[in-house]
């Protein structure tokens, strides 16, 4: 225990200031994971220069199990060590200069490594951000300790495995009957150990190169091969976009990019290797919805902004966020025209504006909101290019990132070259937009109002149009947002005198004018039923689902035949439509009852482990509104509080709470618990037993 007390002691007080005495130059690591017991093994090598003398090291290790660790020694005498529950200390042998530390270690992560799925739709992936990767290999927390890493994995030859860097190597099993491979890959130079990744499942792969030579490698799970090209549309010309406004060539020599299953968040940058959600991955259709465009722009830009620099702490965070949307922004500027730019920044705009009044804290502080972090931190930014003219921004930025490539920054190192290229008054603009809480509207709307579609927006938002004057703006080539602002603004309009206004949104054949149509008109007129049953045709799963559920209110008589026109559309990655189809089904008195069970059943499936979180809950949501007290619907309830995506796990928690306090509810899980397997009973007694 004192040994204990002593290294935790350490760890606070020693160990503040390990990163000045010691450099961690390289990682080796061979890794083993089990998807059998959700665990993974591994030999871990690190390289590293003592530069001042230092009494211990530390390593952070969460909840690892440690079977031997050896410090520069070939006869592999092992090295004492301490073990807590968080860090891994050396304290004897260590000499100035170059060492060596092996390590043999397990782990069996409650987080940071996920396994999904199992056989053949098995899915292995990380998320390490900000200090999680300790979890799952011994690394540094600190971002400032920047590691070349080599990451080799073992692995079932039937998957694909990826990491960081390039696949230098794939090792095919020595023996016939052997059914691993060994992947290596290599980083060429330093990253911090929260962008270190493993991502394993059953992927196919395309390739292309940009511009200046650059390998991009784009996967997709093997039953999605059909949705290559929508989801990674525009990927290499943004691509090349990003470099040429950088100023700086891309600076890690292959770049891929694959989506996992039940991802935390929607995309993560890691060295060379992004992971992104599976909802972006999408049909031809379904781009129209919902793309990757701005995450994939967004994600590119951290290979430089937060890769190769990476801020000092959670204080100077908007210069990785920040950057990334901004640049994002730029992209999609470059893709899709100023006003598609200026529609964006308003839409910021509106954002930080409705969020300062109860979010007091500003955009140079750990605790800042992420709003603050992303959106305002790229108002900042926007800000600061108009002020100082685009070429003065480029040619800051690229200076920026020359001086400290694979190093930490901070907020001053950026507004320090600024100045120096501009002349720019830096500490004002860093008390206005850096350090005072709020957002400057009035000062956001005079760079917003430079361009003609925000001018005409605003004016027609403060202004009194007829009806006659508002048609022949839908019949303009005004900017989309403005005729959907017609549309919902003339919503309450009788239908006699509205009818003009939706005919002639339907005829811009604009998909996002059209689904306002859809969303603005809950009440369908007889005499306008025919055009409205054009939105089931439009090229929009999300206007189609709107509609077709408008539809079977307003006309009774025809749901059959509504349903039968829709029976084959499945919808988006989160199956909405489909999901909608079935509730409507089951609702419907002439439906044959085979069908409606046949629909219910589905329900049942959908909510099931088969399928990712958020399919799961949206058929849940339609189950607890159709049979709460089925006990299938009960057990997949419960089954959802132990997910490890919060907001799922939120979801089912609060439901059960809800639910629970009915005692017909409470008295059928209780029976349920008597006679379900351990695991089921012992979750349903956690939440029976809470007070």
């Amino acid at each position: 225990m004192f040994r204990i007390l002593l290294a935790l002691f350490f760890i606070n007080v020693s160990f503040a200031q390990q990163i000045d005495k010691v450099d961690f130059i390289s990682c080796e690591a061979l890794l083993f994971p089990d998807a059998s017991n959700q665990s993974i093994t591994g030999n871990v090598t690190y390289i590293f220069e003592i530069k001042n003398e230092i009494d211990s090291i530390k390593i952070d290790a969460k909840n690892m199990e440690f079977f031997a660790v050896y410090l520069n020694d070939s006869n592999n005498n092992q090295l004492k060590y301490t073990h807590t529950n968080t860090h891994l200390i050396l304290h004897d042998g260590l000499k100035k200069g170059l060492n060596a530390v092996k390590l043999k270690y397990s782990a069996k992560p409650k987080q940071t490594l996920y396994f999904t799925g199992k056989d053949e739709s098995l899915q292995i992936w990380t998320q390490g951000q900000g200090r999680y990767t300790s979890h799952w290999l011994p690394s540094f927390d600190d971002v400032n300790e920047k590691i070349i890493f080599k990451i080799s994995v073992y692995f079932d030859n039937k998957f694909h495995v990826l990491s960081n860097g390039n696949l230098v190597n794939r090792v095919a099993p020595v023996k016939s009957d052997e059914k691993k491979i060994l992947w290596e890959y290599e980083m060429q130079k330093p990253m911090s150990s929260y962008l270190v990744m493993l991502a394993i499942g059953n992927f196919e792969k395309q390739t292309a190169k940009t511009k200046s030579g650059t390998p991009l490698e784009f996967y997709l799970d093997e039953n999605d091969v059909s949705k290559f090209e929508p989801t990674y549309r525009y990927s290499k010309e943004l691509f090349d976009y990003l470099e040429q406004e950088i100023g700086v060539k891309y600076p890690w020599g292959i770049y891929r990019q694959v989506p996992v299953r039940d991802f935390l968040y929607a995309g993560m940058e890691n060295t060379t290797s992004t992971i992104f959600a599976q909802d972006f991955v999408v049909d031809e259709i379904g781009f129209n919805d919902r793309n990757y465009v701005n995450v994939n722009a967004h994600e590119l830009a951290h290979q430089w902004f937060g890769d190769l620099i990476t801020a000092q702490s959670g204080k100077h965070h908007w210069l990785q966020e920040g950057f990334a949307t901004y640049y994002a922004l730029l992209t999609e500027r470059h893709l899709f025209g100023d006003d598609y730019f200026y529609e964006e920044l308003n839409d910021y705009a509106e954002q930080l504006k409705r969020a300062s009044k109860t979010d007091t804290i500003p955009v140079m502080n750990e605790k800042a909101s992420s709003l603050s972090f992303y959106k305002k931190g790229a108002w900042t930014l926007h800000v600061m290019r108009e002020d100082i003219g685009a070429k003065n921004f480029q040619k800051a930025v690229k200076k920026y990132l020359k001086k400290h490539q694979y190093k930490n920054v901070n907020t001053d190192d950026f507004l320090k070259i600024v100045k120096q290229v501009s002349g720019y008054d830096v500490e004002n603009f860093k008390r206005i937009w850096l350090e005072k809480p709020g957002f400057e509207m009035e000062i956001a709307q005079k760079y917003l109002s430079k361009n003609k579609f925000i001018q005409d927006y605003f004016a027609l938002r403060k202004s009194k149009k007829s009806l006659s004057e508002l048609t022949e703006i839908l019949k303009s080539n005004a900017y989309y947002p403005i005729k959907q602002y017609i549309v919902y603004q003339t919503r309450n309009v009788p239908f006699d005198e509205r009818k003009v206004i939706l005919e002639n949104a339907l005829a811009t054949n604009d998909i996002l004018v059209r689904r306002a149509v859809a969303e603005s008109t809950p009440v369908i007129p007889e005499a306008f039923k025919s055009q409205y049953e054009t939105l089931l045709d439009d090229n929009s799963y999300q206007t189609k689902e709107i509609a077709l559920t408008n539809l079977w209110k307003n006309f009774p008589d025809e749901r059959l035949h509504y349903l039968e026109q829709t029976k084959e559309i499945v919808g988006n990655n989160d199956k909405s439509f489909r999901l909608t189809w079935l509730a409507l089904a089951m609702n419907t008195e002439n439906l044959p009852e085979q069908v409606k069970a046949t629909s219910y059943n589905q329900l049942l499936d959908f909510a099931s482990e088969n399928y990712e979180s958020s399919v799961r809950q949206n058929a849940l949501e339609l189950l607890l509104q159709l049979n709460p007290n089925d006990e299938k619907v009960i057990e997949l309830l419960f089954k959802a509080t132990v997910h490890h995506k919060w907001q799922f796990t939120k979801f089912g928690r609060d439901n059960v709470r809800l639910l629970l306090k009915k005692p017909e509810y409470r008295t059928l899980v209780e029976k349920l618990a008597s006679t379900s397997d351990e695991t089921m009973k012992e979750l349903y007694w956690k939440f029976l037993n809470e007070k």
